[in-house]
């Protein structure tokens, strides 16, 4: 499936889960605490839970049809067959991909509530938190399975930092059976920031384990980064949402001093473009210059530094200002996407538009495989796979 002699990776390519996937993995006892997944229009992507539906407002409620023309024509097939295991395999074709690690639509929502402990019984009490996460990872490992594609297709297995240790537990469990990253929400369960070391044992296993952290936004959190209670339309709020998720990772990664007590850790900053990494890192550098020596004396290097040698950030398709990091830190650490089958995609031509950008050829290469391989740990497929 490789396109122009390069091999070709979606560092986070999505699923459609089912609506009733916790309503078949999770625990009856759990009852009417199971989180149901509506379908009240195509491509319902919301989860009731609680009393709550994920997302409070998104492409499922919106008024207007985000898709556009081409590709309703491109997902038909996938939508018919109810986005199936073979229904990825036939898009990852049709995006030249000879590997993905797979994230979720549905899944994205599911555990962004806060925790119980925090906000009391609107929130999500550990265990459940732990259960839904742990019923998802089950549907993903029968769902890469079932996509027949050895070598090829991932799972990033889904922790609740409601219950650090059971996420810890939770992350072994998955990489056992061939997980390649643990996924997290940027948004807070209890206030903490990132940096906390009551996080220290996720990053910790993650290293044992040798799998990267992933961070990927897309709900309503806390804080909320889409300041959804001052912008009501898409257009408004979701140019904040991943963004300013990662950055806020970024922020308690380098200048929080993540990577500086664990300077083996890998992590992805998923969907969140790499465009406004220079601004960020040249503020966190600044401020560190300024400030550092005194509130934060124990960072040995700048927070660019960290970020260029542990974090690795994704392009979008089209995304053009991605020129200005590459000026800034180099074509080392930037991963591709198609953001299949999600309405902001270029999909089914997610991939020739990044090959269309005014890129390096060897930019191009790294960034389609190189960077994801190393991201993930991952050789290339074997030959005559697919």
């Amino acid at each position: 499936m490789a396109i122009n002699g390069w091999l070709v990776a979606d560092s986070d390519m999505h699923v459609m889960e089912p609506g009733d996937l916790w309503q078949r993995y999770m625990d009856p006892s759990w009852g009417l605490l199971t989180p149901i997944g509506l379908e009240d229009s195509d491509r319902d992507m919301r989860v009731k839970l609680k009393s709550v539906i994920q997302p409070q407002r998104g492409a499922a409620a919106t008024t207007g049809n985000p898709y556009n023309p081409t590709q309703e024509a491109a997902l038909r097939q996938s939508e018919e067959r109810g986005w199936d295991a073979r229904s990825q395999v036939l898009a990852m074709e049709t995006e030249h991909l000879d590997s993905t690690v797979l994230f979720p639509s549905r899944g994205l929502f599911v555990i962004s509530l806060p925790s119980s402990h925090h906000v009391g019984p609107k929130g999500l009490e550990p265990g459940l938190a732990t259960a839904i996460a742990a019923a998802y990872n089950d549907w993903m490992a029968d769902f890469v399975a079932e996509c027949e594609r050895p070598g090829q297709v991932f799972g990033a297995a889904m922790l609740a930092p409601h219950d650090v240790a059971a996420a810890v537990d939770e992350l072994a469990r998955n990489v056992e059976r061939g997980f390649k990253a643990a996924f997290i929400s940027p948004g807070l369960v209890d206030s903490r920031p990132w940096h906390d070391p009551v996080y220290d044992p996720i990053w910790r296993e993650a290293i044992r384990l040798g799998v990267p952290v992933c961070f990927h936004g897309g709900g309503v959190t806390k804080p909320d980064f889409s300041f959804g209670e001052h912008l009501d339309k898409m257009m408004l709020w979701h140019p904040f949402n991943q963004p300013l998720g990662i950055m806020f990772v970024t922020t308690s990664l380098t200048s929080g001093g993540i990577l500086e007590r664990f300077p083996e850790l890998r992590v992805g900053l998923l969907e969140g473009n790499c465009s406004w990494a220079p601004f960020m890192l040249y503020r966190l550098d600044e401020h560190w210059e300024w400030t550092g020596r005194y509130e934060a004396p124990e960072l040995r290097r700048k927070p660019s530094e960290y970020f260029v040698e542990n974090c690795f950030v994704s392009c979008e398709a089209d995304e053009e200002p991605a020129k200005y990091y590459f000026d800034a830190f180099g074509d080392d650490n930037v991963v591709y996407s198609t953001d299949y089958p999600h309405a902001d995609s270029k999909f089914p031509h997610a991939t020739k538009s990044f090959l269309e950008l005014p890129f390096a050829e060897e930019t191009k290469r790294k960034v389609l495989w190189d960077n994801y391989a190393r991201l993930y740990d991952l050789q290339p497929p074997a030959a005559g796979t697919g």
